[in-house]
């Protein structure tokens, strides 16, 4: 995936990437024939190629109301693209929907941050079916959850949209090569097994272990393929979405052309922010691993070491 580039949307989807230290499957489908549903995926990858920044969102409704939201949605990810910090993004994302109460749109999502220098996972769960992650050390799925028992007063980790001050937690997880996560949309899990009941999340969980050591490209087929025979009209009645990353042992190369085009990137954005109303420009936080990591790639480990317990921010 080319630096400075956001990648998504609400349309039909089967799509295969590379970020920095991260392979990525995204599949999406419209429920029925529809050209665009209310699930909405993005992808994005910062100037220097070591930020990734994915969202899963499964916005209420469909037709113009989702696609508008989803070009919104769009903007943002573009205005912080550069940022490591996703904090800021998850309030914006939530005072995005918050300004859509007329129409009652809400929407529940994932946001993860991937810094590929320290290989450190950050996400938010905006009241959505938890994350799996795949540990390819002990060879076992297990839930990835907020932060629990947060001892900070007012709503935390609600819907976007339901009430404009709500705070998110933050899970913090470092990737070894080979582990992947799975983030997927209420489609999935709303399933049902071989007996009619709903699969739930612990029935994609058991499913997922009984599938064995797939390669990953291979997953997501496999497992939508499973579930799909185990009972008719299965993964039909909605729109469905699922987002698959794996760690790599070695970030991915950008050429010397495409960091070129992404400096261009934020050069332009920049001088267009001189404009009256015009998008904020994406620039980087100013914190010793993403300004100085980016020169000097050993300011970023120096970062990881005294962050070593902490949370990335």
């Amino acid at each position: 995936m080319a630096c400075m580039e956001v990648w998504g949307g609400s349309h039909l989807a089967d799509h295969a990437t590379e970020f920095g230290g991260l392979d990525a499957w995204i599949y999406s489908k419209p429920y029925g024939d529809a050209r665009r549903g209310g699930d909405v995926v993005y992808a994005s990858s910062c100037a220097t190629g070591r930020i990734a920044r994915l969202m899963v969102a499964d916005v209420a409704g469909h037709g113009q109301v989702v696609a508008g939201t989803a070009a919104d949605l769009r903007l943002l990810m573009r205005r912080f693209v550069n940022c490591l910090d996703q904090t800021e993004l998850v309030r914006q994302l939530n005072q995005q929907f918050v300004e859509l109460q007329a129409q009652a749109v809400f929407a529940t999502a994932i946001v993860a941050t991937f810094f590929a220098p320290t290989r450190r996972l950050t996400l938010c769960n905006a009241g959505h079916p938890r994350p799996l992650i795949y540990s390819a050390a002990r060879r076992e799925w297990r839930f990835l959850s907020s932060h629990e028992g947060s001892r900070e007063a007012g709503p935390r980790n609600l819907p976007l949209g339901i009430m404009g001050v709500a705070d998110y937690d933050a899970s913090d997880v470092e990737l070894q090569e080979g582990d992947c996560v799975l983030a997927y949309t209420d489609g999935l899990i709303e399933a049902q097994d071989a007996d009619g009941e709903i699969l739930g999340e612990a029935g994609v969980q058991k499913i997922l272990s009984l599938l064995g050591d797939l390669e990953p490209s291979t997953l997501i087929a496999s497992l939508l393929k499973e579930i799909g025979d185990r009972y008719p009209d299965n993964l039909s009645a909605d729109d469905l979405t699922l987002m698959l990353v794996r760690a790599t042992a070695q970030p991915i190369q950008y050429t010397l052309g495409d960091r070129l085009k992404a400096f261009g990137r934020v050069c332009s954005t920049a001088i267009g922010a001189i404009r009256p109303g015009a998008e904020r420009p994406p620039m980087p936080d100013l914190n010793l691993a993403n300004i100085g990591g980016a020169i000097v790639p050993a300011l970023s480990q120096r970062w990881r070491s005294t962050r070593a317990g902490g949370t990335v921010p």
